[in-house]
């Protein structure tokens, strides 16, 4: 534990944070973390529930005088996104989040913070564990696998909760209510084939790193480089210049399905002048970084001769398809909201790509606030892979979450913002999967606002918490608490 992120203010929050930042927390990999969040509830001596899915509920009785307040359900994920850089030796089964203070924030040495959704979880935690709030009768819902599936929402089952409000603490923006968000759907694409024998040749290896990544939903308009992207744009640029004739043997880039991908490495068997080809890399990554470079300015592209043994590559017509897929499938946003200004109604990542020479996998992932839209997308990705006779599958659906802005829950936070802040809270929709969506198909006379403190880079090793704006989102969700009647 960091004892200089524990002691910041509030300290009951940012000392939950650490504690569960010693915890690994990889999506699918809960164990631990489950286990620590159902030992502080019996601990504190409230009733806790583990259902069948593994989402852990804790039960927390009203403050005396607060018993015919409405009950409210205090919504976090557990998992957490374990992105790091190539150069960071951690391993996220097994060790803890390195934090530390850098100014007006906290970040993590080389890997993902966590602290989406770990601030979710640490102020939930706080509320349990405080003996001076006053609020009525309150549920923790602490979900699981939120980051890979959406599983612990998804499995929730009907008739558990017993609240009629739920607040969740997943928004990344201090000062912003969220009152919807888009649904999402996965598309993997597959195709399997005989490898064939390399040529004689060379080894060359292409590295694409530098790019920030970051969110696939709330972040894909911002103009930021996706790995995978370039790195098939740049074999196309070569495979189109007679001196630069190559194989590929490898390709892999991404390794999150909802992060923009910011590193990918081929390895090549170069059969024409590898001087060239390495040239040629070098022109038209400059090319590409000219373009991105207010979005994106630390691209880093390298081609270098290497001595790896070559002995199989992919089908000379097979790559040739397989760029011409990658390229022509839907990318990045795909269309702007009519109603919501500034929000992307649909948008596709290409978030990983796995080429072997006999077995390729490319994984999508579409969002929408349209479920028509987002269907539509996912078809259109696997019209662009038809020529490879690929196998197209879609998984991992879940729903949008519709805006109800006359909610009365949302009209008593705008009010209590107002009277603390002195200004007015923004009310806005998300183009990101929160459980709200999903939830509220379950409990669907359940009133839902997310908040949260601001948190920037999320789902990369950039990421960070603002200090201020956890006090601020404190003060703000207790205050909340206190005036629910």
């Amino acid at each position: 534990m960091n004892e200089n992120v524990a002691g910041l203010a509030p300290p009951q929050v940012w000392t939950w944070f650490e504690r569960l930042n010693e915890i690994p927390r990889p999506s699918k990999k809960e164990d631990q973390v489950i286990e620590f969040v159902v030992g502080i509830g019996k601990q504190l001596g409230l009733e806790t529930i583990v259902d069948d899915i593994r989402n852990v509920i804790i039960r927390k009785p009203a403050t005396a005088g607060k018993e015919s307040c409405t009950p409210v359900v205090l919504q976090a994920h557990l998992d957490m996104v374990h992105q790091k850089n190539s150069d960071t030796d951690f391993d996220f089964a097994t060790q803890g989040i390195q934090s530390f203070i850098d100014g007006d924030w906290v970040k993590a040495k080389g890997t993902t913070l966590g602290a989406d959704n770990g601030m979710g979880v640490a102020s939930i935690l706080a509320v349990l564990a405080s003996d001076d709030l006053q609020h009525g009768p309150l549920e923790a819902l602490f979900t699981i696998d939120e980051e890979t599936g959406m599983t612990g929402a998804l499995q929730l089952k009907p008739g558990l909760l017993q609240g009629k409000i739920l607040l969740n603490t997943d928004t990344e923006d201090e000062g912003e209510l969220t009152i919807g968000c888009a649904g999402g759907l996965d598309s993997t694409i597959s195709v399997d084939g005989s490898a064939a024998a390399a040529s004689t040749g060379s080894a060359v290896r292409v590295s694409v790193t530098g790019l920030c990544g970051g969110h696939s939903g709330c972040e894909i308009h911002l103009g930021r480089g996706n790995a995978n992207l370039i790195m098939n744009r740049i074999l196309q640029h070569c495979g189109g210049k007679p001196d630069c004739g190559f194989e590929i043997a490898n390709v892999a880039g991404g390794n999150l399905r909802n992060a923009i991908p910011r590193e990918c490495f081929a390895l090549l068997n170069v059969t024409g002048d590898a001087s060239a080809l390495i040239d040629t890399v070098s022109e038209i990554a400059a090319v590409i970084g000219k373009e991105i470079q207010e979005a994106d300015p630390g691209l880093s592209v390298t081609a270098e001769a290497v001595s790896d043994s070559i002995d199989q590559v992919l089908p000379p017509e097979t790559a040739v398809a397989l760029m011409k897929a990658i390229a022509a499938a839907p990318a990045g946003v795909i269309r702007m909201s009519e109603g919501i200004p500034d929000l992307v109604e649909t948008s596709t990542n290409l978030s990983k790509v796995s080429i072997q020479p006999d077995q390729i996998k490319i994984d999508f992932l579409s969002r929408s606030s349209v479920n028509s839209a987002r269907d539509q997308v996912s078809q259109d990705i696997e019209a662009a892979f038809a020529p490879l006779q690929a196998t197209a599958t879609h998984s991992g659906e879940y729903p949008g979450w519709e805006p109800k802005p006359d909610s009365e829950i949302l009209v008593l936070m705008k009010q209590v913002y107002q009277e603390l802040f002195d200004k007015p809270p923004i009310v806005n929709a998300v183009h990101a999967g929160l459980e709200c969506g999903i939830i509220g198909s379950h409990y669907p006379e359940m009133e839902m606002v997310s908040l949260g403190p601001t948190i920037k880079n999320p789902h990369s090793p950039d990421e960070k918490c603002h200090i201020p704006s956890v006090a601020s989102y404190w003060t703000f969700l207790t205050e909340v608490l206190c005036q629910i009647t």
